[in-house]
């Protein structure tokens, strides 16, 4: 690791126990910091977490189920999880006491010795990230994919020298507390109505991803899509090099971002067709999970904006029975009336986006809502003919019922296997 001294004897306050916070702090009390851990939230999960760090560091502070000021003040830096606001006390305390807050990525990223590939965008960066990572792999190069669809970046710099590669998903709730950030080679993908439970307007979400650029120099290089004109704008505000990627025929858009990103590391053409030809998706996004009674289920729990899910209905060719909602942020779930109506028969909502998401769809498709997800699939399957297809595809974030959208899948999927042991045979 670079900078191991950095954080030495400093006090630190970590802010959210999920798993970034979790590798952050066992990540700073090894490089000799002073740790302390926050989280408003008192889950068996946080719970779990804090026995795990009690069990490893000795003399850690940790507070579960609130924040309070002696987790802030005398503080050095504060260490903030992405979902965490600027509304939070920890972030408003530490603003008004003048002390540091920064990001998990920023903090690893002082750290890190490898090459840093950093993908943003409203959609597709868990695939664009995860395809990167495999196509170094498969031209011999070492490769950590990071991010929210695996090991936080934090938790892997101990296995990272100089040389290596990281493939790193970067949300823009992550690059709003970053300093300085500097990815070797930055992708956004995309740019579309998300988040504005966050942000007070689209401009203020797009300075949001900008910021994944702002310190990078001639020497970097900035992949843009060149089909969508927000982001290809965005070539005249950076220093970086620009490489263009266009979607064709025979490769769709995110196929072209990491064949744009190959080009810069001089991987060939052919390594990266041959990948794309043998990858077999990820999970939760557009993930078959069975067929019962001629009825196919689909996870696609990480389609978090409508756009994800007008993706998935042009993916899918059987009539869909959608399982929708969640935490709702602030989108026009409007913009998928048309293809609805062409290609679902019913609509079974849940969590605390049902009703905005009922009021647009209703007179359009039958609807129905569901206490859990659960009772959503047995209602999607009592609905569902033979040839249908039943696809969670949420629209939404999982936070109103769930800790990410990988426990929402999770929880699908085992509702669908309980179905197919009530069915087996039938």
């Amino acid at each position: 690791m670079n900078n191991k001294d950095y954080f030495r004897n400093k006090k630190v306050t970590v802010v959210g126990l999920a798993r970034s916070g979790f590798a952050c702090a066992r990540l700073l009390s090894d490089l000799g910091a002073q740790v302390s851990v926050t989280d408003n939230q008192a889950s068996d999960a946080t719970s779990l977490y804090a026995f795990q760090l009690k069990s490893k560091i000795k003399n850690i502070m940790i507070e579960t189920g609130l924040h309070s000021c002696e987790f802030i003040t005398g503080r050095d830096m504060i260490v903030i999880s992405p979902g965490v606001p600027d509304t939070a006390l920890p972030v408003t305390l530490a603003k008004q006491l003048e002390i540091p807050v920064i990001s998990e990525i920023e903090l690893a990223s002082i750290l890190c010795p490898a090459n840093i590939i950093a993908v943003t965008g409203s959609n597709g960066k868990t695939t664009v990230t995860t395809l990167i990572g495999k196509i170094l792999q498969a031209n011999g190069k070492k490769v950590f994919v990071c991010g929210n669809i695996g090991n936080p970046f934090s938790g892997e710099l101990e296995k990272m020298e100089a040389g290596d590669f990281v493939s790193l998903e970067v949300s823009s709730f992550q690059l709003e507390k970053i300093r300085k950030f500097k990815p070797k080679i930055s992708v956004i993908l995309n740019f579309t109505r998300n988040h504005l439970d966050r942000y007070l307007d689209m401009e203020e979400y797009l300075e949001a991803k900008k910021r994944i650029f702002m310190n990078q120099d001639e020497s970097d290089y900035l992949v843009l899509n060149n089909s969508d004109p927000v982001v290809k704008g965005l070539a005249n505000h950076t220093k970086a090099k620009v490489v263009y990627f266009n979607e064709t025929r025979d490769l769709n858009s995110n196929q072209a971002a990491v064949l744009a990103v190959a080009s810069i590391l001089d991987i060939s053409a052919d390594t990266c067709m041959e990948v794309f030809r043998e990858f077999k998706g990820i999970e939760h996004r557009l993930e078959y999970v069975a067929e019962i009674n001629n009825v196919i289920f689909i996870n696609d729990s990480k389609s978090t904006t409508v756009d994800s899910t007008m993706w998935a209905f042009r993916n899918i060719s059987s009539p869909i029975i959608l399982i929708a909602g969640g935490k709702h942020k602030g989108v026009d779930y409007g913009i998928i009336s048309d293809l609805a109506r062409q290609k679902a028969r019913a609509v079974i909502l849940i969590g605390e986006a049902k009703e905005k998401i009922n009021n647009v769809l209703k007179g359009i498709l039958p609807i129905s809502e569901a206490a859990t997800l659960e009772e959503a699939v047995k209602a999607a399957f009592s609905r569902a003919k033979p040839g249908d297809c039943v696809l969670l595809s949420p629209m939404c974030s999982s936070y109103d019922m769930f800790l990410n959208y990988e426990e929402r899948g999770k929880v699908f999927k085992r509702a669908v296997i309980d179905l197919t042991a009530n069915n087996h045979g039938a």
